[in-house]
């Protein structure tokens, strides 16, 4: 009996960890609108800090480098979001039209699987009469059609909350750069003996460090492959190949999923375009098989060693994130694996959560490391 009551702190502590998750969890879904653009301020601070330092080290003050860094992203979302009006809104106008062709194509395939059934109904007539069995099977092929309209309200409505969650995100981007170092200098201030005061100056830097390297490299990359997709789109002669560019480039900010839903995308707007269905399939195949190159060869030779992360995780991680915060959850997923990552190393209580992040080839690596330092030992 005594056993049983008898029980470890950790133990004890599991029911108080659960219920925080849960009410974390909770929480971080009610207030998206707000931590969602806040996050986003703090992760884009990390990753500009190195710029702004930059421009500190040739004479332009803290407020002014600030004012740079947002005005430039600025100036790059309203030019992204004119070179998108342009397509965007020639398709929501040519929507009746491009209706019509995509029910004249479902019509000729239909009419080619009906084809199809007719002679399986035939065969399996044949086969009734010889065995007298008896099969019936027609297959149907429906399709429902959304209205422009909607899609047009949705845009509409919608349209006004992204706006105000940049323009905050941005402002507050703003205010985190022109405040200088005082973030970090409040984290010395704070932290109670020189140790703790060590670790948490370690631990600030390696996440600036690694975010800015991660995002600095996958951006360059994603432009590089927006560039190749839309040199692609234009050979191939799909429409609107800027407008590819552009999708590649946003799209592969969020891992696995991104790919995919590009290649479906393509494959769509090729199937609406092109006359033979095969031409959507090669503008779908190729786009596959860009995407496919960047992830396997070039994003791991580029990214290196020390940001490899255990896929199993990252493609929770991403679903989780989706699930909590959407599209822009998705985004955000692997950069804060990269921060939790950076965490679990510095702290030893995180230790086993860590070996969980990291890729297996890393995992190994680290393996044999550590049986080489016991031997030496």
């Amino acid at each position: 009996m005594s056993e049983r009551s008898e029980q470890s702190p950790a133990q004890k502590s599991w029911p108080v960890v659960g219920i925080f998750l849960i009410m974390f969890i909770s929480g971080l879904a009610f207030s998206r609108d707000f931590v969602l653009p806040v996050l986003l301020a703090l992760l884009l601070a990390l990753v500009f800090r190195p710029v702004r330092t930059g421009l500190n080290r040739v004479g332009i003050p803290h407020a002014l480098a600030a004012f740079a860094i947002t005005g430039t992203l600025l100036v790059g979302l309203f030019s992204s979001a004119y070179v998108l009006s342009g397509p965007v809104e020639r398709w929501i106008e040519d929507a009746p039209r491009i209706m019509a062709r995509v029910e004249r194509k479902i019509d000729a395939l239909r009419d080619s699987v009906d084809a199809v059934a007719e002679a399986a109904d035939r065969i399996d007539e044949m086969a009734r009469r010889a065995e007298s069995g008896s099969s019936d099977s027609t297959p149907r092929l429906e399709v429902e059609a959304q209205e422009s309209s909607s899609i047009v309200t949705k845009v509409l409505t919608t349209t006004p909350v992204i706006v105000g969650q940049l323009m905050f995100t941005l402002v507050l981007l703003y205010f985190l750069l022109a405040s200088g170092d005082l973030f970090y200098r409040r984290v010395v201030q704070i932290t109670p003996n020189f140790r703790d005061k060590r670790r948490a100056m370690q631990i600030a830097t390696d996440i600036e460090r690694r975010l800015s390297r991660y995002l600095s490299t996958i951006t360059l990359i994603n432009a590089l492959l927006g560039i190749s997709v839309g040199v692609m789109a234009w050979l191939i002669g799909l429409p609107d190949p800027i407008l590819f560019g552009l999708m590649a480039f946003g799209f592969n900010f969020i891992p696995y999923v991104g790919a995919i839903a590009g290649t479906v995308i393509t494959f769509l707007i090729g199937f609406i375009s092109f006359d033979q269905v095969s031409f959507a399939f090669l503008g779908a195949g190729l786009y596959f098989m860009l995407t496919s190159i960047e992830g396997q060869l070039v994003t791991p030779l580029a990214v290196g060693r020390s940001l490899k992360l255990n896929p199993v995780v990252v493609f929770l991680s991403v679903a989780f994130w989706a699930w909590l915060w959407s599209v822009v959850g998705m985004i955000i997923a692997v950069p804060v694996l990269v921060v939790l990552r950076v965490f679990c190393e510095h702290i030893p209580a995180l230790e086993n959560l860590g070996q969980f992040l990291i890729s297996a080839d890393q995992g190994a690596i680290r393996d044999a490391e550590a049986e080489e330092r016991e031997f030496r030992v």
